[in-house]
């Protein structure tokens, strides 16, 4: 499972887009990614959140990863 955060109820929509169709997109070509370099098949289950100001929070920052 991968979660994308985003800040804002707007920037959900664009990410997810029209019926669902970006994240798919998104979710097609990193599953694709993730098989060549595992050299296996790869379950990928994508969802999106919106977390607000999420970038402005340090405790945040370092849950997902972007600081130590």
């Amino acid at each position: 499972m991968a979660t994308i955060f985003v800040e804002r109820d707007s920037q959900k929509g664009i990410v997810v887009g029209k019926g669902g169709q970006k994240v798919k997109d998104v979710g097609i070509v990193a599953r694709e990614k993730l098989e060549s370099f595992f050299q296996t098949k790869v379950h990928l289950d994508l969802s999106v959140k919106v977390d607000k100001d999420w970038r402005k929070d340090k405790s945040k920052l370092k849950a997902y990863g972007y600081i130590n």
